[in-house]
């Protein structure tokens, strides 16, 4: 068959698909003689409209490949929506968090509260929210950030190098090529973590540091993706989860061990605040506690919880 054109060739997929045949991509291919790439990106477009449709409305159909018969199908779904309890309380975390501007925030809220229903229960949401919302205090930054969470983002999914201009604390500002590896939040601000290209770490505050450097992504005054690409052998690779548990503080430094009697009403509060945390015995009321963390930011933490603590 001589090859079609991208449109018919499209709409004639999707017909098919709605009219419940398996597109099979060879076969495809050769009726509309193009090659299976082609078939890939029809099938794909195609994909990503259901998804779209399936996310506005709440169920509908989507794209779905069966191995067996080697082809694609449709498939009915009903992708359930959050319920106005979980909205509540998303738009009360959010609220709570502070990470962005009034602006921003005001518009993720609005499109929280459009998926409330009845009506009635979106006029009840937006009322128990109202008075957080009307004195929401943005971060001191004024900065947005949240372009750069997703320039980052597909930066760390696809392995490519990033190159920043930092503005650091004290008013200096550096340029960094930089090898991201996750984006975390903590206490009001995005941070990523990345190891750094082409710097000389022995000037760092930990030597030689075996450890990603965090950056507050506030604080990135440029960014480029570029189309290098590093990597990480599979027994190297970052862990993320383990990372977090112990960076709590957002302190780089070297990986250390703090022991303290905690000797407040509730432990729980001091479990919760640091993963890594273990009990090590009970006497008397108080607890001796273990926890392994990343840098001095724990110093501060326990000066901050005064008679409570005693550390070892």
């Amino acid at each position: 068959m001589a090859e079609t054109g991208k449109n018919e060739r499209v709409l004639d997929i999707y017909t098919r698909l709605l009219n419940g045949e398996t597109v099979n991509k060879f076969e495809s291919a050769s009726r509309y003689g193009v090659n299976e790439k082609s078939i890939q990106r029809d099938i794909d477009d195609i994909r990503d409209f259901f998804s779209q449709k399936l996310l506005e409305d709440g169920q509908g159909k989507a794209v779905v490949y069966n191995r067996k018969t080697g082809g694609y199908y449709l498939e009915t779904r009903n992708q359930r929506k959050l319920t106005n309890s979980e909205i509540l309380a998303i738009c009360k975390i959010l609220l709570e968090s502070r990470a962005f501007t009034k602006e921003d925030m005001d518009r993720i809220l609005d499109k929280l509260l459009s998926c409330c229903v009845p009506h009635k229960n979106l006029l009840l949401v937006k009322e128990l929210i109202s008075n957080e919302a009307f004195h929401y205090v943005e971060p001191r930054h004024h900065r947005k950030v949240l372009d750069k969470l997703w320039d980052i983002g597909t930066a760390v999914k696809e392995c490519r190098v990033i190159e920043i201009t930092y503005n650091k604390r004290k008013g200096e500002c550096v340029h960094r090529r930089l090898e991201p590896l996750a984006i975390m939040f903590s206490e009001y601000y995005f941070y990523l973590t990345a190891f750094v290209e082409n710097v000389d770490k022995s000037q760092f505050h930990v030597k030689n540091d075996p450890f990603p450097t965090i950056y507050r992504i506030d604080r990135i005054a440029s960014l480029e993706v570029t189309k290098e690409h590093f990597k990480i052998p599979y027994k190297d690779r970052f862990e993320e989860g383990e990372f977090r548990k112990r960076i709590q503080f957002m302190y780089g430094g070297k990986l250390q061990k703090t022991t303290f009697w905690y000797k407040g009403e509730a432990v729980e509060a001091v479990l919760d605040r640091l993963p890594t945390a273990q009990i090590l015995k009970e006497e008397d009321g108080k607890y001796l506690i273990s926890a392994e963390t990343f840098g001095s930011g724990i110093e501060m933490w326990l000066r901050s919880q005064g008679e409570a603590v005693e550390k070892i």
